[in-house]
């Protein structure tokens, strides 16, 4: 009886590990699904009747099921909007961002991997290389960003950084380069690791710099894409479910691990208003896809550009014409001072539409200075402000410098009031 219970405690624990192998092994595993064309249609639509009949115009109005969500202007490089935009989570394959980035900077396209034992055996979602198999760096970074292939993600990594570890450390390295403080990479696939996390912030952050690459713009723009290994041509397709179904749609990746959930980010961009949006950590495919819909028709219904630089610009004009002849210079060879501004790091802002005519500007500055006078000393400070929120502060400076008299000049003054 009591071998009878042992046997049956050992079966059990066996079909309880051969469960876990599958879910691991199922890992990332879900951005290999065809894409059903009409019920990522059908989502489209009801995402977008959501965010008319809702008339969400407030962040509280918007209700994400994903326990993540970001809005991140490409202009500004602002946050929009966000839940739980700051929190280090998992990143599922939405780390091959940043992998390909440090391939792009760091290898020659037209580079042949022979890929060996170790990636060819890489689990998950796979491009489906063998060992010894023949490919171009090229090719391998379609085969990581259209097919999700963590296969290709270890290929790349050994050749570009020498191991997986080598090209953590290139991927650390170049997140520090990029000021990204809560990011730690320790795969080049994003597997989960427990050191392996970022935030849906600095994910944006990763994806608006490596849009700047053009080569990364193209291959996540692209729907499918004929790779060739050891010479035989195979067509990929694009896991991004939104790409080609949504207006605007140009990128950028999916993910899915059990301790990441569901995860996709996504740039869009409708006339002058460039977004990227962050959904993590969704329990299902489809809430996945609904919340990135939702963030982006939210944007789209609430936000436009405005060109803020004009706008400070006009402003500051106004101001100077008025107050640059009071400025006093004590002994200033010159009696007049020309001012200019600083300017924000943009020139663009996406805002909200009811807050298009809130931005105001408030100047402040000294009226006597003593010479001499330096170029771009500062004498003054502005505040920009959107609905009475500070926006930035900017510096009001010299623009020429004005010497101290001396007493040469006193004397040629002194000798024009004799009669």
């Amino acid at each position: 009886m009591k071998k009878t219970k042992l046997y049956k405690i050992i079966i059990l624990l066996l079909i309880a590990t051969s469960i876990m192998q599958i879910s691991i092994s199922r890992a990332d595993i879900e951005d290999e699904e065809n894409i059903d064309q009409n019920e990522i249609q059908n989502e489209v639509i009801q995402a977008q009747n959501e965010i008319i009949q809702t008339s969400a115009t407030a962040e509280s109005d918007l209700k994400l099921n994903a326990r993540i969500g970001l809005i991140y202007d490409r202009n500004s490089k602002t946050i929009l909007y966000e839940k739980n935009g700051q929190k280090q989570v998992p990143m599922a394959s939405t780390t091959k961002i940043m992998t390909s980035i440090v391939v792009l900077e760091n290898a020659n396209l037209s580079d042949i991997v022979t890929v060996d034992k170790k990636a060819a055996s890489t689990g998950g979602s796979r491009l489906g290389l063998k060992t010894n198999d023949k490919i171009t760096v090229h090719d391998l970074l379609y085969g990581l960003m259209l097919k999700s292939g963590n296969d290709a993600a270890v290929a790349l990594a050994i050749h570009v950084g020498g191991s997986i570890q080598g090209f953590s450390e290139l991927m650390n390295k170049k997140a520090k380069e990029m000021g990204l403080v809560n990011s730690h990479f320790v795969t080049p696939h994003g597997l989960d690791e427990k050191e392996h996390y970022t935030t849906a912030y600095e994910l944006a952050c990763m994806a608006d710099y490596a849009l700047e690459i053009p080569k990364f713009k193209e291959i996540v723009g692209s729907k499918s894409y004929n790779i060739t290994i050891n010479g035989q041509s195979k067509i990929i397709s694009n896991t991004n479910e939104l790409l080609g179904n949504l207006n605007g749609v140009y990128g950028v990746k999916t993910g899915f691990t059990n301790g990441a959930g569901r995860c996709l980010v996504t740039a869009c961009k409708r006339d002058n208003l460039d977004i990227i949006t962050v959904v993590l950590g969704a329990d299902t495919k489809k809430i996945r896809t609904t919340d990135s819909i939702k963030l982006i028709e939210y944007a789209y219904k609430n936000y436009e550009i405005v060109n803020i630089k004009e706008i400070i610009q006009k402003e500051f004009e106004r101001w100077k014409d008025l107050n640059e002849k009071r400025i006093y210079i004590n002994k200033g060879k010159e009696e007049q001072i020309h001012l200019k501004i600083s300017e924000l790091p943009y020139d663009k802002i996406a805002i909200k539409k009811k807050e298009k005519d809130s931005i105001s500007t408030e100047f402040n500055s000294l009226y006597y200075l003593e010479a001499p006078i330096s170029q771009n000393q500062i004498i003054g400070s502005a505040k920009v402000l959107i609905n009475g929120k500070i926006l930035g502060t900017l510096d009001i400076t010299a623009e020429n410098s004005i010497a101290k008299k001396e007493i040469l000049d006193y004397i040629i003054e002194f000798l024009k009031l004799v009669p």
